[in-house]
């Protein structure tokens, strides 16, 4: 019983707070309309805006919680945060949401919605709390002129007691009546203020990009760790036996023939040591985790037949499958361009501006490089791996333009 007049007192204070909520709503949402709509033509029209759709979300909250009154719990915030590194981004990131024009229609709405079932539930209430203490106060109005039935119910004791009676009688019916009027206002908030499909589809977005960057990371520490044993482990044992091997050719120069067999083996050892440390900086160069980017890309420039100059912060350091990303994009641009371009220089740039790394490869070749090429492609889907973009400018005749952004947020 109490769990009853609680809910239906809740549902009553919902309702006689509603005229006030829809006026200050209604008002504040015009007088925003108004003033932004005017300053939209200047400067300050962007910051008007945000400052608009943060006192519309504060009052949003308010009717949140108000519906929660009547709904059981408050209604959940349905923002997600507005990203941009300028006033114009932030606004396209807020008006984007289709919270923030949610949040403007109930507003709007609760005017009229919030007049009509406030006053009727005010009225239900009074009127039948009304006929239940009639005898406390009808004898204080007395009207002869009263038609019958009503002159005996306000004029006699016993038409008194039988408008208390009446009153008790309807109150299940006036009770069932004020939540019936204060539900479909707060459900209809709720539609209008609850999350939607935009917020679900965003954090899903972030789930799964969070679990993504875990699965590169897992799988960038995995290729080290393979690299790691395979330069300390299986490479170190290759080298050892190829020093036995040449000790053993050593002793045996005066037998001829056993001499050319060990020396064929200690060549093929040789092969197979070269091929493997080959796989080891195809898999991830010692170099990155050992110095980093801007060093492992020194040693590429180095390397290069061509001369190649190198631009970039040498302290500067990333998350290892960015680091391992930029390297082979650097790798395959100097690649390309000395097996295919013919050039005779080239320009490696790495800056980072903001959360992202640019990694630009230029040289100064024959250009007609092909953008759907294997190693482009296979490049790119690296590069999309973690969020970034490749492009690949080579018109005929040069230059090759190769630039990759990839998203660094730490």
């Amino acid at each position: 019983m109490r769990k009853s007049i609680m809910s239906t007192g809740t549902a009553l204070g919902y309702l006689v707070t509603g005229p006030f909520a829809g006026v200050l709503g209604f008002a504040w949402t015009l007088a925003a309309a108004i003033v932004v709509t005017l300053v939209s033509i200047t400067h300050l029209g962007g910051p008007a805006f945000l400052g608009a759709a943060r006192v519309t979300r504060i009052l949003a909250g308010f009717e949140r919680r108000r519906a929660g009154w009547v709904l059981g719990a408050p209604v959940t915030t349905p923002y997600v945060p507005a990203a941009g590194d300028t006033v114009g981004r932030k606004v396209g990131a807020v008006a984007a949401q289709p919270a923030s024009w949610c949040d403007l229609a109930w507003l709007t709405l609760l005017l009229p919605i919030g007049l009509a079932t406030g006053i009727a539930g005010l009225v239900v209430a009074v009127v039948d709390l009304a006929a239940v203490v009639a005898p406390a106060w009808a004898w204080a109005v007395p009207n002869p002129r009263a038609p019958f039935p009503m002159k005996w119910l306000m004029t006699t004791t016993p038409g008194r007691f039988t408008l208390t009676v009446a009153g008790l009688a309807l109150m299940p019916v006036a009770v069932w009546l004020i939540r019936v009027l204060a539900a479909g206002p707060a459900r209809l908030a709720g539609m209008l203020l609850a999350p939607g499909e935009y917020r679900r589809l965003v954090e899903q977005t972030q789930h799964l990009a969070q679990t993504r960057q875990r699965v590169v990371d897992a799988q960038a520490a995995e290729l080290r760790r393979i690299e790691r044993d395979l330069h300390d482990g299986a490479q170190a044992r290759m080298v050892a036996a190829g020093i036995t091997l040449a000790l053993a050719a050593r002793k045996l120069r005066t037998n001829g023939d056993a001499g050319a067999d060990v020396d064929l083996a200690r060549r093929q050892l040789d092969d197979a040591l070269t091929e493997l440390r080959r796989l080891v900086r195809g898999i991830h160069p010692p170099i990155l985790t050992d110095r980093g980017l801007h060093a492992a890309l020194a040693a590429l420039a180095g390397d290069s037949p061509f001369v190649v100059e190198l631009h970039g912060d040498p302290d500067q350091r990333y998350p290892a499958a960015v680091e391992s990303a930029a390297y082979f994009v650097v790798a395959e641009g100097l690649t390309n361009a000395a097996k295919h371009a013919e050039a005779t220089a080239g320009v490696i740039d790495i800056v980072r501006r903001g959360h992202t790394v640019h990694v630009t490869v230029t040289d100064n070749g024959r250009g007609g490089a092909d953008p759907a090429g294997a190693g482009i492609d296979g490049l790119r889907r690296r590069v999309e791996a973690l969020d970034g973009t490749l492009t690949l400018g080579s018109p005929p005749g040069g230059p090759t333009v190769l630039h990759a952004e990839l998203p660094c947020a730490s």
